[in-house]
């Protein structure tokens, strides 16, 4: 069982570790968790576009249904945030979700989401990690029924009625005359995020929306360096695409392309969605603690708070649950929006992306914030840490913060995860352990990219002697 190992997001691991005997453990501690905790209601499983990911799912459901509980697969693999979605909506006890998100195709990893679709916090996933256990099933009169069924439909309904109400003027969205190029990275927002686009009015051009299980042979990351198709299209000057959408392998996050900037900073689409979002309604936002300040002032400017939480998407929706907020994401691409499920969601946020960008198109709206509130530029580096290591060499650094950084007083040092050093300049630096790899994360802010990469040299310099 050493071999199964619950992270910031689920287990994941390559395949020769990623076992169908492993994953049918998993299964069962869920079962054991969820009767412990007084469930009877059905359970989902979903899975992503990965070869492997369907016979997981069987195998899962299989175990769930042995323990009693009825279980509903999708019809066809789906999004992640579709099955976060269907929690709710029709009342689940939880679901088990078959990706490895954004990794190489040699991966694959499982989800327990729980009953009220917001991602577990840590004492649900050490729950179920305490619980694993060879599966012990019920006699075949005994156990639950297994049926597909259309999980996605009614999550696109949930998605045109929020985005409508949020920021459609009039409870609708009308994208007609839009046109949206969609790049699919060959995962599961294929036929989902483009089908939902094309239902609110948008024209869509389609790339990479076939399923592929190697995804290309690349990794269904929405970074600039694997988007390039799609930022060509849209930044061509003879283009007709007005933006470019894209979604990692289980569409849970959103990476958006501008004929301007190409891939846009996610922390630029933050601020660009909730500045339209403030147009039409109120309300906090809850920002990680590596995302942008440029979303403080924008809440400021409305007389709104931010609040802060430590890196992962299960902090966010906490503080979303707590709070109120309106808008909540990270500058990794996952967002979600009040009134909907509380886990991010990339096919939403396609629809949102169109929407902003229909009211007033996405270059124009970052120009007039970054001339009303100052330039930002952010960036980050990561550098080689074994597990076992980062530890000790965050309590190492917490003896070696300096009086500055590039020149400029240290005025606060915020330790919500890692060490947050704020700067007199209004920069900032910050040194966190990675939740999912043997990696220290660098970020920085200022208000130039040089300053930032000098930010940047000068927090390598820090920790590297500690590392």
């Amino acid at each position: 069982m050493d071999e199964i190992a619950f992270g910031t997001d689920g287990w994941r691991a390559t395949l020769d570790t990623f076992t169908d005997e492993r994953v049918r453990i998993v299964g069962q501690a869920v079962a054991d968790h969820l009767e412990a905790a007084g469930h009877d209601e059905p359970v989902a499983v979903g899975y992503d576009a990965r070869e492997t990911s369907e016979g997981f799912a069987e195998s899962l459901a299989e175990v769930l249904a042995g323990n009693g509980f009825d279980v509903i697969l999708p019809e066809r693999d789906a999004p992640t945030p579709v099955i976060a979605h269907a929690i709710v909506s029709r009342g689940l006890a939880g679901a088990c979700m078959v990706t490895a998100s954004h990794n190489p195709p040699e991966y694959n990893g499982v989800k327990f989401i729980p009953h009220d679709g917001a991602p577990a916090l840590p004492d649900v996933t050490e729950d179920v990690v305490d619980r694993l256990a060879e599966p012990d099933l019920l006699p075949e009169s005994e156990r639950g029924d297994v049926e597909r069924v259309d999980l996605v439909s009614d999550h696109a309904d949930a998605a045109r009625e929020v985005v409508g109400n949020l920021a459609g003027a009039g409870g609708g969205v009308d994208l007609s005359g839009l046109t949206v190029a969609y790049d699919a990275m060959h995962g599961s927002g294929r036929g989902v995020t483009d089908a939902l686009l094309e239902s609110a009015g948008a024209e869509v051009v389609r790339l990479r929306c076939e399923r592929d299980v190697t995804f290309g042979g690349d990794s269904p990351e929405p970074s600039a360096e694997h988007l390039g198709a799609l930022a060509d299209r849209v930044t061509d000057p003879d283009s007709d695409v007005d933006l470019g959408v894209a979604n990692d392998g289980d569409a849970d996050r959103i990476a958006v392309v501008t004929p301007d900037r190409g891939v846009l900073d996610a922390n630029l689409f933050y601020a660009a969605c909730y500045d339209r979002l403030l147009e039409a309604d109120s309300g906090p936002a809850v920002r990680t603690v590596s995302t942008t300040f440029l979303i403080d002032r924008i809440a400021e400017a409305h007389g709104e708070e931010v609040y802060e939480t430590p890196v992962g998407f299960k902090w966010v929706a906490e503080a979303m649950g707590e709070h109120d907020a309106l808008f909540g994401g990270e500058e990794s691409g996952g967002f979600t929006l009040r009134g909907h499920v509380r886990e991010k969601d990339g096919v939403l946020m396609a629809l949102l992306a169109a929407a902003t960008h229909a009211a007033e198109p996405f270059d124009a709206r970052v120009d007039r914030l970054l001339d009303e509130h100052g330039h930002i530029a952010a960036g980050k580096v990561s550098l080689d840490c074994p597990d076992d290591r980062k530890e000790g060499v965050l309590d190492e650094l917490e003896d070696h913060i300096p009086e500055s950084v590039c020149g400029s007083p240290v005025a606060k040092v915020v330790t919500l995860d890692g060490f947050k050093l704020l700067l007199e300049s209004g920069s900032w630096l910050l040194v966190r352990p990675s939740g999912t790899e043997p990696k220290l994360r660098v970020y920085a802010e200022a208000d130039s990219e040089a300053a930032v990469d000098e930010l940047l040299d000068e927090g390598r310099d820090l920790v590297e002697p500690l590392v």
